[in-house]
């Protein structure tokens, strides 16, 4: 299952939106292949900004950590590269992409990730009848487990990775589905739900 690359990508961030000066403070990028975490990019961002009180109390992320850090003209061409061309993937995935584009389009920069999945609308297609799907009620319905603290970046991907695989493999199991790639999780993600269990019926022995 997901024999081809998937990189699951989590920021932490001064705030909700790049466009109104948020910028990043933490990132974890972790590449999924073959039913697990093979490779990953895990560092804290000095983007020269102040750290809100709010932040620090939500993520643990204090000024001094990001102060001391690696500069954000650094770390995001590393982060770029280690995406390369593989398809991204993240929870509720059009904020973490926003914070990626708009940081990459600071050092003139270009993101070159085939596509993206969301694993908060695919957990919503996949298995509506769960009654929440925050990071961290979803994964204590799913009996998966925080290795970390919550709200850092690294334990928020690995948590958020783990989601993608149990999505994965009740997908195979339950449609009988052979492989399960990203091709696939991106046409669930673009579907209504109503129309995602007819849809992978079709797929069957795949």
């Amino acid at each position: 299952m997901l024999s081809q690359s998937i990189v699951m990508l989590d920021f932490e961030t001064t705030g909700l939106s790049p466009d109104m000066g948020d910028r990043i403070t933490e990132v974890a990028a972790l590449r999924i292949a073959g039913g697990r975490v093979v490779e990953r990019y895990v560092s804290l961002v000095n983007c020269n900004v102040r750290i809100p009180a709010f932040i620090t109390s939500l993520t643990g992320i204090t000024q001094h950590m990001v102060d001391h850090a690696p500069p954000v003209a650094e770390v995001v061409p590393r982060l770029l590269d280690f995406i390369g061309t593989d398809t991204l993937s993240a929870h509720n995935a059009s904020f973490d992409e926003k914070f990626l584009r708009g940081e990459s389009a600071r050092l003139g920069l270009v993101p070159g990730h085939a596509a993206t999945v969301c694993s908060l609308k695919l957990a919503r297609r996949v298995l509506p009848q769960l009654g929440s799907y925050k990071l961290g009620l979803l994964s204590e319905s799913l009996g998966i487990r925080f290795n970390g603290q919550a709200h850092r970046a690294e334990a928020d991907a690995e948590v958020a990775a783990e989601v993608l695989l149990h999505i994965g493999r009740h997908i195979a199991r339950e449609y009988g589905i052979a492989t399960v790639d990203a091709a696939l999780l991106l046409a669930v993600n673009k579907l209504a739900a109503a129309k995602v269990p007819a849809f992978l019926r079709k797929q069957q022995g795949t």
